[in-house]
């Protein structure tokens, strides 16, 4: 029987690199496949450039898949939408799930695909027909939390080369192959926004000005004024510029009425939240189940009581009180190291 055919979403770097190279040695059919996905100083384009190079290092083609328009639609514009309500949104999880695990996914079957495969450090589990999605071996760079959004048709359709490697052995790997992507750094956090500063972002990219309001303490005294509710995020306390006896920490963000509340630390202790959207990579419960909830990328996930609720939601209660619940950020509920399923906080 012929092994199967699987498309590498290559990035340019060294994890989706080594992740064909792998496939290639197992003996796989092995296709590259590069989103172009933005125009203004596109990092993108230049990795589109090395992800080629690295395809030819290896002898494999290499197709290069214009996502622009489609990028701007369901990313880039939700993206900016969600700081001006005042949320603070999760950009790569929206791109995971539109993108690489949709789009790409159909383009790989266009390809001829039997999978998809990313250099996400993250694993995929089979066991009597039913896919578990759970954490990479390596725990620094597990990506896991960005995830949550796979469904069980997706998870039988994509594969995760590195999930089992540390970074220091896929970069072993790499040089090992004579690959010049071996010390390549790490991409950006938000890779359409590459120099970080995404408040000037969202002003040139939203056409939005500036519009300033109050900055109120939680007991209502007003302590100062704002350049923009965008420029603030939950649990924030730099750059406040108050006068105050006691340290200060953003705590409620009214877009609406332009105001930026805030607080003593334990105003930001949150027992109980309700999470939208909730996927179940397992099959959805009827009633409330323990688990483990992350509320952010490097947050240390929490014990708590999740409790589906209707319309895709649910409600999520703490054993103990967490800081920084930022609505808009994903919350991703753990049974150890495996993901179950997730949704966004309100």
């Amino acid at each position: 029987m012929d092994k199967k055919t699987v498309v590498v979403a290559m990035s340019g770097g060294v994890d989706s690199t080594v992740s064909a190279a792998l496939l290639q040695q197992q003996g796989y059919r092995v296709i590259g496949m590069t989103m172009r996905i933005w125009d203004r100083g596109d990092p993108v384009f230049d990795e589109a450039r090395d992800a080629r190079q690295m395809a030819e290092k290896l002898g494999i083609p290499h197709h290069l898949v214009d996502l622009r328009r489609e990028f701007r639609q369901q990313v880039v514009e939700p993206f900016c939408a969600e700081y001006f309500s005042g949320r603070t949104p999760n950009p790569c999880v929206l791109c995971n799930k539109a993108f690489k695990f949709r789009l790409l996914l159909e383009k790989a079957a266009e390809l001829g695909g039997d999978l998809l495969a990313t250099g996400h450090y993250v694993r995929v589990v089979e066991k009597d027909g039913l896919f578990s999605l759970v954490k990479g071996t390596n725990r620094h760079k597990d990506q896991s939390y960005f995830l949550f959004t796979l469904t069980q048709d997706q998870l039988r359709r994509v594969c995760f080369p590195v999930g089992e490697m540390s970074k220091d052995e896929v970069r072993a790997c790499a040089a090992s192959l004579g690959l010049r992507v071996a010390d390549k750094g790490d991409s950006q956090d938000i890779c359409f926004i590459p120099d970080g500063d995404y408040i000037r972002f969202l002003e040139e990219e939203g056409g939005r000005a500036p519009a300033e309001g109050e900055i109120l303490h939680v007991s209502g005294q007003v302590l100062g004024r704002h350049g923009g509710t965008y420029r603030y995020t939950i649990g924030q306390r730099r750059g406040l510029g108050l006068a105050w006896p006691e340290p200060l920490y953003v705590v409620r963000i009214d877009a609406l009425n332009r105001r930026i509340v805030v607080g003593e630390k334990h105003h930001l202790d949150v027992t109980e939240m309700t999470v939208a959207d909730t996927n179940w990579i397992i099959p959805e419960p009827h009633g409330p189940l323990r688990a483990r909830c992350r509320i952010r990328y490097r947050h240390h996930e929490a014990p708590a009581t999740i409790e589906p609720l209707s319309g895709g939601r649910c409600r999520v209660r703490f054993d103990d009180a967490q800081h920084g619940v930022t609505p808009g950020q994903a919350a991703v509920f753990y049974d150890g190291d495996e993901v179950i399923g997730g949704g966004w906080i309100e």
